[in-house]
């Protein structure tokens, strides 16, 4: 392989969701929304995916909007870590 082949890697988009869940320490839960067509009907259907993704400095809350970006695996269920937060919920 050339050395211009091994330089390309791969970058991952990073991640739009809400956080539902903020209980554990540098931890969070978050929640994506998308839409799959469904084969038979045609129709488009809401589905959610939870992820759960790491959080350092504990700065996201509940119903903040987040980015995020896949990591090395953190634990048995952390894949995900957090870029940014997009915008904070104020209720």
């Amino acid at each position: 392989m050339s050395t211009t082949a091994l330089n390309k890697v791969k970058k991952a988009k990073p991640i739009k969701c809400v956080v539902v869940s903020a209980k554990t320490d540098k931890t969070r839960v978050a929640k994506v929304d998308r839409l799959v067509k469904d084969d038979r009907v045609g129709k488009y259907l809401r589905r959610q995916t939870k992820i759960m993704f790491h959080d350092e400095a504990n700065k996201s809350q509940l119903g903040d909007t987040v980015l995020l970006n896949p990591c090395r695996p953190r634990s048995a269920s952390k894949r995900f870590e957090l870029v940014e937060i997009v915008s904070t919920y104020s209720e």
